[in-house]
């Protein structure tokens, strides 16, 4: 007997949009159909989900997190935030190594991997994080278990700069992985920091964020990152890009061409330099929310191919934390739980198609990183699954957010897609809203590419 059969859903898979009917059988997907499902396999389910009025879709693969833990669990950590990601319908996450202390050895890479495999109410895996000198670890870790080198091109949260220019060359050229880059040119920014902080008498309005982490910062750090690539034929992947003239720069290529790819985060698809009035430090991001022309071309960079995936940068910070300046207010937000509803708001707007969503979010980071068997609806593929109904409208509020630190740079937003059920490996570990805390995700593979 097999375990679940969903039906009368909407599936949204691998371009297409079509009625359909997903049957699981333990972790895996034993079967996918088009058109109403058999009463005879509903009868042999244990369990049957009329998903009709919902769309069906592959869990959401976030490929970059901030889930504190450990060292700052104060603001969240990997059991708070995988419920999170799992009510947003987000069921893989890979998480930076900017904690305390800093994921930089094997031996931080088993601890968090035993850590998420007690408590991870997702898929996981976790970068390992580069410095000046630890390039024996890198060249020593096992790529099929972990996604890659996160390299910091300039400070954010954590301070793992990596400002030597050899250890950057060797990094580039000696790695055998992706090398995932926080992309800001740091004396840039301190220039920067100093001539407002001047100019302004010791406090910078928030407003100001994007002045100090400026467009010159990124564009400067992704122009030499994308050289740097070309000369040492590095497997690059630019984070957060956050402005037009990065976007430039890429390829439109099919994505399997591509030795140079981009990302793009939610905050800066849905968010523009207006919003500071409003919102504040809520939407001080590293790097910085920028102009509403640098929004419409990362839409654009999204649906034309030069960037490849959407995550969030999902990164937690007490209320309090957020309080202050363009100097003083920490950097970031949490967006794991509210990313997808997000990205189908912009294509209820026509800003991208339902299938973009899907491909960007789910298809585009399995093929990116090479995860085996995740990011489709495909009968073998493991059975990571999200419902969401659509058309109802509801109002984001504080009260909502499950991440630790308890708000939203969403409050106040009315959305109308809702995650109503999550499946991780089978296992419904979201059932009407409501996550089931003793489920667990299992760790990521890769392909080793």
């Amino acid at each position: 007997m097999n375990d679940t059969i969903i039906y009368n859903a909407l599936l949204i898979n691998e371009g297409e949009k079509f009625k359909g009917y997903v049957v699981t059988d333990g972790p895996v997907i034993a079967r996918v159909g088009r058109g109403d499902a058999p009463a005879d396999l509903i009868a042999a389910c244990r369990e049957a989900v009329d998903a009709r009025g919902s769309y069906l879709l592959p869990g959401v693969i976030d490929d970059q997190v901030h889930f504190r833990d450990p060292g700052l669990v104060h603001k969240g950590d990997i059991a708070t935030e995988s419920i999170a990601a799992v009510a947003g319908g987000v069921t893989s996450f890979m998480d930076m190594p900017n904690t305390k202390p800093p994921t930089v050895t094997q031996k931080a890479l088993r601890e968090k991997l035993q850590h998420a495999s007690e408590v991870s109410a997702a898929n996981y895996s976790f970068f390992i994080g580069a410095t000046n000198d630890n390039m024996r670890e890198l060249l020593e870790c096992d790529y099929k278990i972990t996604p890659g080198v996160k390299l910091f091109l300039g400070s954010s949260t954590g301070n793992m700069l990596v400002d030597e220019e050899s250890a950057r060359d060797r990094i580039f050229s000696e790695v055998p992985a992706i090398i995932a880059v926080h992309s800001e040119d740091e004396a840039t920014i301190r220039a920067n920091r100093q001539r407002y902080e001047s100019e302004c008498g010791g406090s910078v309005p928030v407003e100001m964020h994007p002045l100090i982490r400026s467009r010159e910062a990124c564009v400067l750090s992704t122009r030499r990152a994308i050289e740097r690539a070309e000369r040492c034929n590095t497997r690059l992947h630019v984070l957060h890009v956050s402005t037009a003239d990065e976007v430039a720069m890429f390829s439109d290529a099919p994505l399997p061409e591509k030795r140079i790819t981009a990302e793009v985060c939610v905050h800066h698809l849905w968010f523009c330099d207006e919003d500071y009035a409003r919102l504040g430090s809520r939407i001080k991001m590293n790097p910085a929310v920028k102009s509403r022309a640098d929004r419409d071309a990362l839409r654009q960079g999204l649906r034309d191919g030069r960037i490849d995936i959407v995550a969030t940068d999902h990164a937690p910070h007490l209320p309090a934390e957020k309080e202050g300046d363009a100097l003083t207010a920490a950097s970031g937000a949490p967006m794991v739980q509210f990313s997808l509803p997000v990205m189908l708001e912009l294509a209820d707007m026509g800003v991208f198609t339902h299938q973009l969503v899907v491909d960007k979010m789910c298809h585009a980071p399995a093929r990116l990183y090479d995860i085996m068997g995740r990011g489709f609806i495909r009968e073998g593929y493991m059975a990571d699954l999200v419902l969401v109904k659509p058309g109802e409208a509801y109002t984001v509020t504080d009260d909502m957010v499950l991440s630790r630190c308890g708000w939203t740079p969403l409050a106040g937003t009315t959305l109308h897609n809702r995650v109503t059920d999550t499946w991780v490996n089978g296992h419904r570990a979201c059932r009407d809203g409501k996550v089931d805390d003793t489920v667990r995700g299992t760790e990521l593979r890769y392909g080793g590419k």
